[in-house]
């Protein structure tokens, strides 16, 4: 194989054995060479204006600039490097805020050999891989239902504000000027609508939520 078809990889991991582990899957790999190793998002950067790798594997939880901070800086200073995120975590706002920060790819460390190796072959290409898991992620935010009270009147919001205050529903009718019936008609609407059934699972919804 040609000098011109060797993959230039860097690996970004705080963790000394990931990072060993790592490199010797790339040094036995025929058509990828390891070329930077860094063990924080700083030090990333600088190997990279310094090496302009084609790959970097990116971890995402590391102190200091984490994954998606340097995943970020990385992207907007070299656009022609393409991250791979080689991560532990699944949660859907990490996959999410990962893809958006420019990885290209989103994948798990337990990974198989072939499979990474698959990835970064098709990074080159700028194609994606997406861990099961990670794309379970997505589907997740995808399809989950928006957050609820959204939808609440003016107001409603400010019979909540004035629930959440410790008023009661005369007390709520006297400071807003309306009468006992129609605060009772705001509070049963704002229940309906945050999907509760008592005033206290009402004000912790709007205090979750910061509608109040």
């Amino acid at each position: 194989m040609s000098q011109e078809e060797i993959i230039r990889v860097m690996i970004v991991d705080d963790h000394a054995m990931v990072r060993k582990g790592l490199a010797t899957f790339l040094n036995i790999s025929p058509n990828l060479e390891l070329v930077a190793e860094a063990s924080n998002g700083l030090t990333a950067l600088k190997l990279c204006e310094e090496y302009n790798p084609d790959v970097v594997l990116m971890d995402m939880i590391m102190p200091g600039m984490d994954g998606i901070e340097t995943t970020r800086a990385i992207r907007e200073a070299f656009p022609e490097i393409r991250v791979i995120v080689l991560t532990s975590f699944t949660e859907n706002d990490l996959v999410q805020k990962a893809l958006q920060a420019g990885a290209l790819s989103y994948l798990l460390k337990d990974v198989g050999a072939e499979q990474l190796a698959e990835a970064i072959e098709a990074a080159m290409e700028d194609r994606p891989s997406l861990a099961p898991e990670a794309m379970q992620a997505l589907i997740g935010a995808m399809t989950k239902p928006p957050a609820p009270g959204f939808d609440l009147t003016p107001r409603e919001r400010e019979v909540l504000a004035l629930m959440a205050e410790g008023l009661q529903n005369p007390q709520i009718a006297e400071r807003l000027f309306v009468s006992r019936s129609t605060v009772k008609t705001h509070v049963s609407s704002i229940l309906s609508k945050l999907e509760v059934s008592s005033r206290v699972e009402a004000v912790t919804v709007a205090i979750e939520n910061k509608l109040v």
